[in-house]
């Protein structure tokens, strides 16, 4: 039997595609149980200004018809179109200071809830994970971030809609880059993880591209492998070239780089024109390529969330629900083999810590995963050289061509 009256909840760090959606799955159905929702407006910010009397408690209660538009579209209807929050985030770290820290303690209990659900990436869960043991909450995590780095899930949310944007900007670019035979350099985000940058270029019919956990920096050899792979492109007759690379990718020297996609496009045009003076002809056709580079930037936060990030949304919603109603605390909501699972906080905030200390990802793509292996199947530069074939043998196996194709 149900004793829960009053439940919280909050989006942190980062904003993405799909929050909107949690928070309507949560509210509806938590008001079927005949529970009480609180939005806390901007995360743990929200917390001192309920503190210091700048909210009403009983003004953030949510309902189904707690947004009226004129029309048939009335409440929580349309939020799970809605990219960002509704209830606002907070993307400054841990508060660290012991007054800020009493006054979220402070508001929380003037909320009176009897639990909290939570929205954010790692690196947000585990500050909300450090002030619910500090304050005794009775806490929900649920994983969102378009890195889709999380530890333990399979997909967070945000990701999906994310991996959508870059697809439809390749497919936009590819025509541009075909017009004038040209080399576009696409930066995407994905912070220490490759998955995006890796889902979206296989997606978007990329020739090249580079994640941190199979080329973590660009030296000499990387560059010269990626000119070799579009100096083979050109020669069978294709006059352009996509090339995605994750912002995590360092430089020569493995320090990390501000805009590394322009610096990546300046490289691969010097390697070029050093390539063509050594005589070698099945690289000459390279020394008048021209490059460009693309930030896609903040960009890939925003849009349309896809079908697929509004369906896990319901269920990480209607999960974390379940989880509170079953007085089952201390849990994130996990996707795993095509189920909605949860795991133990302590196990997941715990990975992220140890990964963070070391400097590593808490949740990299798998340098032998499927997606690998598939970009190498489909003739992909992944940073593999076993998989470049000789240019100088293509030009003899295949006419040149004076047209690009695409």
């Amino acid at each position: 039997m149900d004793t829960i009256q009053r439940i919280g909840i909050l989006t942190s760090g980062g904003d993405c595609p799909g929050l909107n959606a949690v928070i309507r799955a949560v509210v509806k159905c938590a008001n079927r149980r005949g529970w009480d929702v609180i939005g806390i407006p901007y995360s743990t910010d929200g917390l001192i200004q309920v503190a210091e009397g700048k909210y009403d408690p009983e003004h953030l209660r949510l309902t189904d018809h707690g947004y009226e538009i004129p029309g048939i579209l009335q409440g929580l209807d349309v939020l799970q179109f809605l990219s960002g929050t509704i209830l606002g985030s907070l993307n400054k770290g841990h508060p660290g200071d012991p007054e800020k820290i009493a006054k979220i303690l402070e508001g929380y209990q003037k909320l009176n809830l009897d639990a909290l659900i939570a929205i954010g990436g790692d690196g947000s869960l585990d500050i909300i994970y450090d002030l619910a043991h500090r304050g005794g909450w009775n806490l929900i995590g649920i994983p969102k971030t378009i890195d889709n780095d999380v530890p333990f899930t399979e997909r967070s949310i945000g990701f999906n809609t994310a991996v959508q944007t870059v697809n439809s900007a390749l497919y936009d670019l590819t025509f541009t880059a075909a017009s004038h035979d040209r080399v576009m350099v696409v930066e995407v985000m994905g912070r220490d993880a490759g998955h995006l940058a890796l889902h979206g270029g296989i997606a978007g019919g990329a020739d090249v591209i580079l994640i941190p956990e199979l080329v973590p920096e660009l030296n000499p050899l990387v560059v010269t492998q990626i000119c070799q792979h579009i100096a083979t492109l050109r020669q069978r007759g294709r006059k352009f070239a996509l090339v995605v690379v994750a912002e995590g990718v360092h430089g020569e020297d493995g320090t990390p780089l501000h805009l590394v996609g322009e610096h990546l496009a300046t490289a691969i045009a010097d390697r070029s024109r050093t390539l063509c003076q050594t005589g070698d002809t099945a690289y000459c056709d390279m020394d008048q390529v021209e490059t460009r580079a693309m930030v896609l930037g903040h960009i890939q936060r925003s849009g349309i969330p896809t079908a697929s990030d509004r369906l896990l949304a319901s269920a990480f919603g209607r999960k974390a629900v379940d989880l509170i109603a079953e007085g089952r605390y201390n849990r994130m909501t996990v996707w795993e083999a095509g189920r909605v699972r949860s795991k133990d906080m302590d196990d997941v905030i715990a990975t992220v810590r140890s990964c963070h200390q070391r400097g590593v990802c808490p949740g990299p793509v798998e340098t032998d995963s499927t997606m690998v292996k598939v970009a190498r199947s489909l003739g992909i530069y992944v940073g593999d050289p076993n998989t470049l074939p000789d240019p100088k043998a293509v030009m003899q196996e295949v006419p040149a061509i004076a047209h690009s194709s695409y």
